[in-house]
C-alpha cells in the first residue's frame, strides 16, 4: 500500500522534478566562465580606463550597441561658456486683412442688378423701378448717360456722361469688370421700361451652376439674319455669368472699336459670340427664362394667360402707374402661393402629429406658430388685459379703467373684423354670423409668439332660409411675431463735437454749483469733445435792472473762477428777454449763432451729464434722419422714500429709489440743421397763430412737423436728484398738465405713498 502511494505521488511529481533539472543544466551550459575585458570596434582596451576600484569607465552596458562616438573623455563634461550672438530680426511683413471676411474667404454674392435707364424717365420709370425691386434684391444699381442735378432718393446712380448707347453699353460692362466682378457670381441686366419679378429672378440664379459661361435670356436673330448665333433682346432683361465676364475681359476693347451696331443689347450679343462662343439661350439646365409682351394699354388684372403668369419680366411698360399695377399682380399672385404652402404645411403637422407620442396634443394651436411661454415661477406669469370695445382696464398711469383710444382702438376693431370674416368663412354657406356686441375681450403679450386674444363675442346667426337668432360664441386669435428685420441705419462717429445748452432761470441759480462741480470732473477733467453754453433767461422787469442788480452775477462770476481753474475751457452764455420762456424761442436764437452742422444736447440744470450719455447722444442722434429724446432718471423725494431712515449718499437705479420721468422733455439731442428745417415747415402755421411757439416745445415741433425719426428711450445714464419743479400755467395747458403730473409722480412710489398715508390715519385715530 504504501509503494503505490509513493509511486503515484512521484508520478504526479517526476515531470515538474525532471523540467527543473534541465532548465538548471541548460543555464549552466550558456554562461561563459572566463572574465574578459569589454573591447570596443574590435580592438582590445582602446579607450577605455580602469577607475580605482576596478571598474570601467564609460563601459556600455553587455547589451548596449556600440558607436565609435560612445567614449567620450572627461573633458566632454565640463562646462563651456558659449559667446552670445545677437540675432538680427529682420522687418515684420505686415499682413493685410481683408476689411470683410466674406473678402478673406473669397465668398461673393449671388446677383448683382444693374437697370439700364436715362436722363428723361430716371425720375419716372427708374423710380417705379426702385420702387417694386430694391427691397428684394441686395445690389440694385442704376446706369445712365447723363443724368439730372437731384439724385431720387434712395437710389445708387452711375452716369457715364455721353448719351451714345452703343458707349454707355460698353462703360457698364466696363464698370462692373473693374468693381463688382469679384462680388458677385450672376448680373442681370434689365432696362427701365421692362417690370422685374425679383424673387424669381433670385430663384433662378440660386439654381444656376456658377461656373458656366451663360448667356441667358430673350434670343433674338441679329437685324439682316447675316450672322451666325443669337443675341439676348435687351427689353426683357438679360442673364451674363462671372465666368463669362472674365473671359470677355480681354476682348472688350477690340469689341468697342471694332463691332458696329445700333443697339447696344446687339452689339454685346455680336462681342460675347465673336470672342466666347457663347449663344443667347432661354433654357440652361432645366431652367427656363420666362418673359411676357405686354400690349399697349393693357390691365394686368385681366390677364389671362399662363405665360404672363410665370414670367419673369414684363415689357414694355408704359408708364409708372403700369409698373405698380404688374407689382401689385404679381404680389398678390406670390402671396397667395404663400397662403397654400402654410395650409399645406399645416395640414402635415396635424398628420403627422396623429402618430407623434402626445398624440394630437403635441401639435399647438395654431399650427406652425411656437408653443406659448411657461413661467417657471409666478413672478413670471403673463398678465391678461381686459377690454372692451370702449374701454380698457390696464392703463400706462396705473389707473383701473381708462378710454380705448388710438392704436390700441384700431388694434381691438381689427381683431374683431378677422375673428368675424374667419366665422363665416368656417360656417358659410350654410349660416352668415353678424356681430351684435363685444362681451368680454382678454388680450395679453406672449414674447414667444405674439400677440393673443380671447374674445366673447355675441353674433346674429343667420341661415339659409332667412331665420336669426342671437348667440355668444368665444374665440381665440393669435397676431404672430413676424420675422425680426435689420433695418440699416447712416453713419455716426462718436468723435461729434457736442453744444450742450443750459437755460438758466432765476429759481435755478441755486443749482449751479453742484451742476458745474459735476460737470467739471465728467468733461472738463477728462478733455471731453463739449461746449457748455448757459442760456440766461430775464423777465422783463429783470431785463431793466441787469446793470444795477443781475441775477446771473454769482453764476457769471462762478463761471470766472472754472476758466481761470480750466484755462483750456471756455463757457459761453447767452441772454434772452422773454415773459414765457418756450424751448422754441430759445433755441430760435441759439440756432443762429451755431453752425448748421452743430449737435446740441438741450439739457436741464440738474441733470448730471457724464461721457457715458454723451457717447449716447452722439450715436442716438444722427443728421437728417433722427433726433433723440432721452427719458432721465428722477429720484424719489427722500423724505417719502427713505421715512424715518437716513438719506443714502448714493442713490442706485432702483425702482424704491426713483423712477424714469416719462412726463419730461426737456432733454434731446437733435442736430442744427434738422432744426432749422422743421422749423421753417412750422412758419405757415406761426404765421397764422404766434401763440404756437408757446404752446408747442421741442418735442411736439419734431413730431408733427418733421419726417425724421423722433428715438425715445430711457437712459440710465442721465440721472436727475429730486428737485421740485415751477409749472409755469403761461405755457400751453399740455405741457402745463405734463408738468403738474411730473411733480405728483416724482414724490414717490404708489407703496411709500401709501405707507404714508396708512401711517397718518393710524395717527390721525389714535
Amino acid at each position: 500500500m504504501r509503494f503505490s502511494a509513493f509511486v503515484s505521488v512521484l508520478r504526479s511529481v517526476g515531470p515538474v522534478v525532471i523540467g527543473i533539472s534541465l532548465g538548471f543544466t541548460l543555464s549552466l551550459l550558456s554562461v561563459n566562465w572566463t572574465d574578459e575585458a569589454c573591447y570596443l570596434d574590435g580592438k582590445e582596451g582602446e579607450g577605455v580606463t580602469v577607475g580605482q576600484d576596478g571598474l570601467l569607465k564609460g563601459a556600455r552596458k553587455p547589451n548596449s550597441i556600440s558607436t565609435g562616438n560612445d567614449v567620450e573623455s572627461d573633458e566632454d563634461f565640463e562646462p563651456r561658456i558659449v559667446p552670445y550672438k545677437q540675432v538680427q530680426q529682420s522687418a515684420p511683413k505686415k499682413v493685410f486683412r481683408a476689411k470683410y471676411i466674406s473678402t478673406e474667404l473669397g465668398t461673393r454674392e449671388r446677383l448683382f442688378v444693374g437697370v439700364l435707364t436715362s436722363k428723361n424717365t430716371l425720375n419716372t420709370l427708374g423710380v417705379a423701378v426702385n420702387r417694386t425691386i430694391s427691397h428684394h434684391l441686395d445690389s440694385v444699381i442704376f446706369f445712365t448717360g447723363m443724368r439730372n442735378r437731384k439724385v431720387p432718393h434712395g437710389m445708387f446712380v452711375v452716369s457715364h456722361g455721353d448719351e451714345r448707347l452703343i458707349w454707355n453699353m460698353y462703360q457698364n460692362i466696363k464698370h462692373i469688370l473693374d468693381h463688382y466682378i469679384n462680388e458677385f457670381d450672376w448680373f442681370y441686366f434689365v432696362q427701365d421700361d421692362a417690370y422685374t419679378e425679383a424673387d424669381r429672378i433670385k430663384t433662378l440664379v440660386d439654381h444656376l451652376s456658377m461656373d458656366r459661361e451663360l448667356y441667358m435670356g430673350k434670343p433674338e436673330e441679329f437685324i439682316g439674319g447675316e450672322m451666325e448665333g443669337k443675341y439676348c433682346y435687351g427689353g426683357y432683361g438679360y442673364i451674363l455669368s462671372r465666368t463669362l465676364l472674365l473671359r470677355l475681359q480681354p476682348y472688350l476693347e477690340n469689341c468697342r472699336n471694332d463691332i458696329l451696331s445700333a443697339r447696344p443689347d446687339e452689339w454685346l450679343g455680336r462681342c460675347i459670340i465673336d470672342y466666347t462662343h457663347t449663344n443667347c439661350v432661354n433654357e440652361f439646365q432645366g431652367l427656363q427664362y420666362h418673359h411676357y409682351e405686354l400690349g399697349k394699354n393693357s390691365d394686368p388684372s385681366k390677364e389671362e394667360s399662363e405665360q404672363f403668369k410665370k414670367a419673369l419680366t414684363v415689357h414694355p411698360v408704359a408708364d409708372p402707374e403700369q409698373m405698380y399695377r404688374l407689382h401689385r399682380y404679381f404680389t398678390e399672385i406670390e402671396l397667395q402661393k404663400t397662403y397654400d404652402e402654410i395650409a399645406k404645411l399645416q395640414a402635415e403637422i396635424k398628420n403627422v402629429s396623429v402618430v407623434a407620442f402626445d398624440g394630437n396634443r403635441s401639435s399647438q394651436w395654431p399650427v406652425g406658430i411656437n408653443p406659448p411661454f411657461e413661467p417657471k415661477s409666478r413672478f413670471e406669469v403673463l398678465k391678461w388685459e381686459y377690454f372692451t370695445e370702449e374701454e380698457i382696464y390696464s392703463c400706462i398711469d396705473g389707473s383701473p379703467k381708462c378710454e380705448l383710444q388710438g392704436i390700441d382702438r384700431m388694434d381691438v376693431a381689427d381683431v374683431i373684423d378677422v375673428a368675424l370674416l374667419e366665422l363665416n368663412k368656417k360656417y358659410k354657406p350654410v349660416l352668415h354670423l353678424k356681430k351684435q356686441q363685444l362681451i368680454n375681450g382678454y388680450r395679453r403679450f406672449d414674447p414667444v409668439r405674439g400677440m393673443e386674444y380671447t374674445l366673447d363675442l355675441q353674433l346674429e346667426v343667420v341661415n339659409q332660409k332667412g331665420h336669426s337668432r342671437s348667440i355668444t360664441k368665444r374665440v381665440h386669435l393669435v397676431r404672430p411675431l413676424s420675422r425680426t428685420e435689420i433695418i440699416p441705419m447712416p453713419y455716426v462717429t462718436e468723435a461729434t463735437r457736442i453744444h450742450i445748452i443750459i437755460p438758466l432761470t432765476l429759481q435755478d441759480r441755486s443749482s449751479v454749483d453742484h451742476f458745474l462741480g459735476v460737470y467739471a470732473s465728467n468733461a472738463f477733467e477728462t478733455s471731453e469733445n463739449a461746449i457748455l453754453t448757459f442760456l440766461f433767461i430775464y423777465d422783463p422787469v429783470e431785463a431793466q435792472q441787469v446793470n444795477q442788480n443781475d441775477i446771473f452775477a454769482s453764476v457769471k462770476a462762478q463761471i470766472n473762477t472754472y476758466e481761470r481753474k480750466y484755462p483750456a475751457v471756455k463757457i459761453p452764455w447767452i441772454s434772452v428777454k422773454t415773459e414765457t420762456p418756450s424751448q422754441i424761442k430759445f433755441m430760435d436764437i441759439i440756432s443762429k449763432k451755431h453752425p448748421v452742422d452743430s449737435l446740441f444736447f438741450l439739457a436741464n440744470i440738474k441733470t448730471n451729464v457724464n461721457s457715458e450719455f454723451l457717447n449716447r447722444c452722439r450715436m442716438n442722434s444722427i443728421n437728417n434722419w433722427q433726433v433723440f429724446f432721452p427719458v432721465h432718471f428722477q429720484d424719489f423725494n427722500p423724505d417719502v422714500a427713505y421715512h424715518n431712515q437716513p438719506h443714502p449718499a448714493t442713490v442706485d437705479l432702483v425702482k424704491d429709489a426713483g423712477h424714469f420721468d416719462r412726463r419730461s422733455f426737456e432733454e434731446a439731442c437733435f442736430y442744427n440743421s434738422d432744426y432749422m428745417a422743421t422749423r421753417t415747415r412750422m412758419v405757415a402755421d406761426v404765421q397764422e397763430n404766434e401763440e404756437i411757439l408757446d404752446t408747442l416745445d421741442i418735442f411736439d415741433m419734431f413730431l408733427n412737423y418733421s419726417a425724421l425719426h423722433v428715438f425715445r428711450a430711457v437712459e440710465p445714464a442721465l440721472h436727475q436728484p429730486y428737485s421740485y419743479q415751477a409749472c409755469n400755467p403761461r405755457l400751453s395747458e399740455d405741457i402745463y398738465h405734463r408738468c403738474v403730473q411730473s411733480n405728483l409722480e416724482g414724490l414717490g412710489s404708489r407703496s411709500q405713498l401709501a405707507m404714508l398715508l396708512f401711517e397718518q390715519e393710524q395717527g390721525n385715530s389714535t
